[in-house]
């Protein structure tokens, strides 16, 4: 039962993190057809570890709450974006390159999923995505708020990313950008 709860309030907190940006980008998607947005940006917020390792709470495998940077660069007229992640706690950092494919929801708001890989600078130390190097998928949404910012929130999934354990690390993430380009 106490899984069933967990993974309930995960789900929850995703989809919040994830509305928001639509919800805010709702009033200007009424009369125009969907754009999302080219942005190339970096910007910065939180993470939050939502899974641990299963081993009690051990230091190395415990949910940890940290910190993000994101970026984003749009590659040509395709709609392929190259991003990157690092997200951080008080023991190590998760470095994060990815490729994704980017969907517009609404004017100057896109949806996005993309793949990559999770690399941990102290192996066995926890992160917000686990404590060891693994493949990583993200699906996110990312929304224009000014001339030059943003706000992005993402679930990212570290497949097989404890030591010592096969289970797989959640992360969510979110923050504010600012559009360099």
């Amino acid at each position: 039962m106490p899984r069933f709860i967990k993974s309930l309030v995960t789900i929850s907190v995703l989809s919040s993190f994830i509305a928001a940006p639509l919800i805010l980008s709702a009033e200007q998607a009424t009369a125009k057809p969907r754009r999302g947005t080219n942005a190339n940006y970096i910007g910065a917020g939180v993470a939050a570890g939502v899974t641990n390792g299963g081993k009690n709470g051990d230091a190395g495998d415990a949910a940890t709450f940290g910190g993000n940077l994101s970026g984003r660069v749009k590659l040509g007229d395709l709609p392929v974006s190259a991003r990157g992640q690092v997200l951080w706690s008080d023991d190590t950092t998760a470095i994060i390159p990815q490729v994704s494919v980017d969907a517009p929801i609404a004017r100057g708001t896109n949806a996005y999923v993309g793949v990559g890989y999770s690399f941990v600078e102290k192996d066995g130390k926890a992160t917000p995505l686990g404590n060891k190097d693994a493949l990583a998928v993200t699906a996110g949404v990312e929304s224009e708020v000014g001339r030059n910012f943003l706000i992005y929130s993402n679930a990212t999934v570290g497949v097989d990313a404890y030591k010592d354990n096969s289970a797989s690390a959640v992360s969510i993430n979110g923050g504010v950008g600012y559009r360099f380009r």
